[in-house]
């Protein structure tokens, strides 16, 4: 007779921890609108190169420096809407509103 040892569960994947970028970006929104930041879903966050010194997010009259930087876009969601954060170069994440 053989014993058999039992199959134990699979383990369910552990989630990456959150990057310091979209804690920033989450805990803004959350403070913003005036929620918890459990309330805020990251929809999508990438490493992005904006082309210019605006990090993607120009304001009309500004001038920027022309190169190319490093960064980030991360999209949230609270409440059924949508925000974008940029960030690169240095700042802290964000809101994009153009």
């Amino acid at each position: 007779m053989t014993s058999e040892t039992p199959a134990s569960p699979p383990s369910s994947p552990t989630p990456a921890p959150e990057s310091e970028v979209v804690a920033q970006a989450r805990a803004d929104l959350a403070n913003r609108l005036g929620i918890e930041p459990a309330q805020v879903t990251v929809v999508s966050s990438a490493e992005i190169t904006w082309p210019d010194g605006s990090l993607g997010c120009p304001k009309p009259g500004m001038s920027y420096t022309q190169a190319l930087i490093e960064g980030t876009q991360t999209v949230l969601e609270a409440g059924g809407t949508r925000y974008a954060y940029h960030s690169g170069g240095g700042r802290q994440p964000f809101l994009c509103t153009s």
